[in-house]
């Protein structure tokens, strides 16, 4: 059996069906095959009608005593009655009178569905349109009834009966030497069955099987199929790996004492154990002859843009460049700022890129770039664009990688030539999708906090409770500290109809707390207005920075101990521990404030309460997966998420992790690159792109 047969030679398909089906990304039988069961249900018991009760859902078989097709209301309904030598059933079917040749009388006939009264108060029972199969005397099992039966997802023109005799016939011609993608020393050492054994039970199990394991996607054949489905993928990101490792980058970094002097001027303070491992981890693959490829994983307040900008030093000390690309024009923005102010006592010249850059300014800004005289370049996607330029790029860093896709980062590594590329993400990644989305970087995470720096009390109030919220800032405030409040508001377009708007929010408060400083930073402010009135936060002179989500991520103020999320609801999980970690970065004790509006949905409430037990971001993460699903946690299909027909990264991670070890495993061993064989043949004509929906770099 050849699996990539076109599907229109299948028996019951054709070619009609076979161009409806290939709309539906099914053209191969290996395609088909892999439609697997949406669940089981078990039609192993025939029940006796004599013991049926309303509201059972059975199988019944026997014999049609009577039948006729009659009409109500212009609808042809076929009727029968089945006997079983215990008792007789009322069965009826709409709008089916085919049925008068199907289930005629005498034939020996299996019926599956719920059972219900015949009328009101009446004790004669019945089922309307159950499943039926037609079978020969002594047949104790069909297709569809007397075994336990698969449920299939419609799929194009089938559904069904139709589709449940097409699998089943297909399955049961699969052979035993069927060409399979898994090695066979993997196979043995890990007991996976066969390919074609694991396909032929999940369409045509057998009474043996374990119904409960069935339909938890547990059983055997069921963890074989995942298995090669993530084996699969990661040997793809394995040669992916192989590949860029083998490629000569433009330059070797060198590490000097004029880059170690420069990196003295930068710190405001003393590295962690864990940022200088990271770091450590980062100069090594700079001064390899092969291009970096590294994820930099952390949780909030952990020293990430530190380690990022550090790696930038070495690159600009080296005669290079370094870009560092933003997915918002806002958080480039508050990126730029906080690069400027760490580089104060250094001579670069640090340049902003993004959408909104106009005109001369524009002009002047690229020219500067494409000559050398700009050192680090912040910016955008606007750092991609062909009319962009770099006179010596060097590294690369992407910061928030997941709202990009793996395209662009390539896009921006071959400005310079095949660039070292750093990617960070401002709050944790959960494992299976950090081994997914990213699955071809070395990952490095900065598991450590600053010294000196408090756990983070969170508190949930509803709006109704505005007096609290006001007399928590006012403590603060009293004390010597300084507060943010935060509003859900990113751009004019995107206000939300009963959020208030931040320029009135901030009047709020003067009225609320007269004594008070109180700033407003918004997207709309132009830069230089959004630099001042960070400056007046960082030296004091503002005590309360109302806000949009611009201080999501590159702002460190330690005297802000309070940090007060307006509509919290509004936000993602993620988002809001990010904003949490804005404070709790000195030595007072901080709170975050929770402000919630109206009846709060499930998930919004989840969030809440998530948010409110933990602290640690890598957990947040994990929960935040399990609220969202893998799909909605990147928010996008340039995620670099690819497209699982057989497994789920939620159900099915604890597969992964085993899945992309042996995969990385295969590929050091095999060298050069995979064996001859099924697995071979799958990499070279393309399948790994059209299996999994992703682009191939590397």
């Amino acid at each position: 059996m050849d699996l990539a047969s076109p599907v229109q030679y299948v028996k019951g398909v054709g070619p009609q069906r076979a161009e409806a089906l290939s709309r539906e990304g099914v053209a191969t039988l290996e395609d088909l095959l892999f439609h697997l069961p949406l669940r089981y249900e078990d039609r192993r018991q025939f029940s006796r009608i004599a013991d049926l009760r309303a509201g059972m859902k059975v199988a019944v078989s026997g014999t049609v005593t009577v039948a006729g097709l009659r009409r109500a209301r212009r609808m042809p309904i076929y009727e029968i009655r089945l006997d079983d030598g215990t008792g007789r059933l009322k069965a009826l079917w709409f709008n089916q009178p085919f049925l008068e040749d199907t289930l005629p009388r005498g034939a020996r006939v299996m019926l599956f569905g719920a059972v219900e009264p015949d009328a009101i108060g009446s004790r004669q029972l019945m089922m309307a349109s159950p499943q039926y199969e037609r079978v020969e005397m002594g047949d104790s099992a069909g297709v569809h009834t007397g075994r336990i039966v698969p449920i299939y997802e419609k799929l194009g023109p089938l559904a069904g009966k139709a589709l449940r005799r097409i699998l089943l016939r297909l399955a049961e011609t699969i052979p035993g030497d069927l060409p399979d993608p898994l090695p066979a020393d993997l196979r043995a050492r890990l007991a996976l069955m066969p390919r074609g054994e694991a396909l032929r039970r999940l369409h045509g199990p057998s009474d043996e099987d374990d119904l409960g394991a069935l339909n938890a996607f547990r059983s055997a054949a069921h963890r074989r199929l995942i298995f090669e489905e993530f084996f699969l993928f990661q040997l793809g990101l394995a040669l992916q790996r192989q590949s860029r490792r083998e490629r000569p980058k433009r330059a070797a970094f060198q590490v000097t004492d004029a880059t170690r002097d420069a990196v003295k001027r930068i710190l405001p303070f003393h590295l962690t154990a864990a940022q200088k491992r990271v770091l450590r981890e980062i100069a090594d693959d700079m001064r390899s002859p092969h291009p970096m490829s590294r994820l930099v994983q952390g949780d909030v307040g952990s020293g990430k843009t530190m380690v990022a900008l550090l790696s930038m030093v070495i690159a600009v000390e080296d005669g290079y460049q370094a870009a560092f690309m933003a997915p918002t024009e806002i958080l480039a923005e508050q990126h730029y700022l906080t690069f400027k102010r760490l580089l104060a006592r250094c001579p670069y010249t640090v340049s902003l890129f993004t959408s909104s850059s106009k005109g001369k300014e524009r002009r002047e800004a690229v020219d500067a770039l494409a000559s050398g005289r700009v050192q680090i370049a912040v910016g955008t996607h606007a750092l991609i664009q062909q009319a962009v330029g770099f006179h010596r790029l060097g590294l690369a860093v992407v910061d928030e990688q997941h709202r990009f896709g793996v395209l662009q980062r390539e896009d921006l590594r071959r400005k310079g030539g095949e660039v070292d590329v750093l990617v960070m993400t401002a709050t944790p990644i959960p494992r299976t999708l950090a081994l997914t989305a990213y699955g071809d970087l070395d990952v490095s995470v900065v598991d450590e906090r600053p010294p000196g720096r408090t756990p983070v009390a969170t508190v949930h109030r509803a709006a109704s409770e505005r007096r609290a919220v006001v007399e928590e800032v006012a403590r603060a405030l009293g004390a010597g500290r300084q507060a943010y409040v935060v509003y859900p508001l990113i751009e004019e377009s995107e206000k939300l109809e009963d959020v208030k708007a931040a320029t009135q929010m901030a009047e709020e408060w003067r009225a609320a707390l007269p004594e008070a400083r109180v700033g407003l930073l918004h997207g709309r402010l132009k830069g230089a207005e959004k630099e001042e009135v960070m400056a007046a936060f960082h030296g004091g002179s503002v005590q309360v920075l109302v806000a949009t989500t611009v201080v999501e991520v590159g702002v460190d103020v330690p005297n802000a101990t309070v940090m007060v999320i307006e509509h919290a609801e509004r936000f993602g999980l993620a988002q809001l521990h990010q904003l949490r970690g804005r404070v709790g970065r000195g030595a007072g004790a901080s709170v975050c404030v929770l402000v919630t509006h109206g009846r709060l949905s499930d998930e919004a409430r989840a969030r809440i309460e998530v948010l409110a037990r933990s602290g640690d971001g890598f957990v947040i993460a994990e929960k935040d997966l399990e609220l969202r699903g893998p799909g909605d946690f990147f928010g996008t299909r340039q995620s670099g998420l690819p497209r699982l027909r057989v497994g789920d990264l939620l159900r099915d991670r604890e597969l992964m992790g085993p899945a992309r070890e042996e995969a990385f495993r295969y590929v050091e061993e095999a060298g050069g690159g995979p064996r001859a064989g099924p697995l071979e043949e799958f990499l070279e004509r393309g399948g790994w792109q059209r299996r999994f929906g992703l682009a191939r770099v590397g």
